[in-house]
């Protein structure tokens, strides 16, 4: 049998990523997401994923405040959005998010979208960030091999992480070989296919042998290394997803879900970015 997963995974310089985490994607700004972030972080979560683009910042830094838990008992990611890029203007961007969510700092600052023209720019604006303390770590999303490859060639300071689509179905082993080279964990958004193959019949059957559900079947099959941010919206979804920590698949259950690799994109495709 397989270990059981760690909780955390360990960011270069010793950062803490909570391995599973919740993302807040489309979920309405006010007290829905109010709500959420306050009932995640009363089931056990402390890794919360925001963004400028969500519209819901400024909850989440409520929801967090509401739920009575020290600051630093919580990992908080917020994003630069697109047209946010550039040296200046992304310390721009980065202090209205603090100010909209109240906070000293966030735990991890990414840049959402491999924006051509100026990353090399937001990228030296989120290396000053990390120095002043103002973000505990910093990364990049939907970086591709041809982003990070050129992100890398001139980059101070790596991305500590990087956040993209994958799944047993979506397992991108070309990012996943490149960022272990140069010690970039994996975040997976959409990890459980948006529910496009949680009836997948080697899911099922996988998890009929281990008794635990589809959706802790795909989020265990990520245990090579990576993190999760699994969407849920009801406290019964939110536990059984983090319930996931606990079970154990076998070597034959693992290869089973290895093999289930078809390409499957369920959001942007960011591969032909340039």
């Amino acid at each position: 049998m397989s270990a059981l997963m760690p909780t955390e995974v360990v960011l270069r310089g010793d950062v803490r990523l909570p391995r599973i985490g919740l993302g807040v994607f489309r979920v309405p700004s006010g007290a829905a997401t109010r709500a959420l972030v306050r009932d995640a972080l009363s089931l056990g979560y402390r890794h919360i994923d925001t963004a400028r683009v969500y519209g819901n910042e400024q909850d989440v830094a409520d929801g967090v405040r509401d739920s009575g838990l020290p600051r630093d008992h919580v990992f908080v990611t917020t994003k630069l959005w697109n047209d946010d890029h550039g040296y200046d203007a992304a310390l721009r961007a980065f202090d209205a998010a603090l100010a909209r969510m109240r906070f000293d700092y966030v735990d991890l600052f990414l840049v959402h979208w491999p924006v051509p023209g100026r990353r090399k720019d937001s990228w030296r604006a989120l290396e000053r960030l990390r120095a002043e303390g103002r973000t505990r770590a910093i990364g990049v999303s939907n970086y591709m091999e041809h982003h990070l490859e050129k992100l890398l060639a001139h980059a101070v300071e790596p991305p500590r992480v990087n956040q993209i689509e994958a799944s047993p179905f979506l397992q991108q082993r070309g990012v996943r070989a490149l960022c272990a080279r140069h010690g970039i964990v994996i975040e997976a958004y959409s990890p459980l296919t948006k529910g496009a193959r949680l009836s997948h019949p080697e899911v099922q059957r996988v998890a009929r042998s281990v008794e635990a559900t589809p959706a802790q079947v795909l989020l265990r099959g990520l245990e090579h290394g990576l993190a999760a941010l699994p969407k849920a919206s009801h406290a019964t979804r939110l536990t059984e997803n983090l319930a996931s920590h606990g079970i154990e698949l076998g070597a034959e259950a693992m290869s089973s879900l290895d093999a289930l690799e078809e390409g499957l994109v369920t959001g942007w495709d960011p591969r032909r970015a340039p």
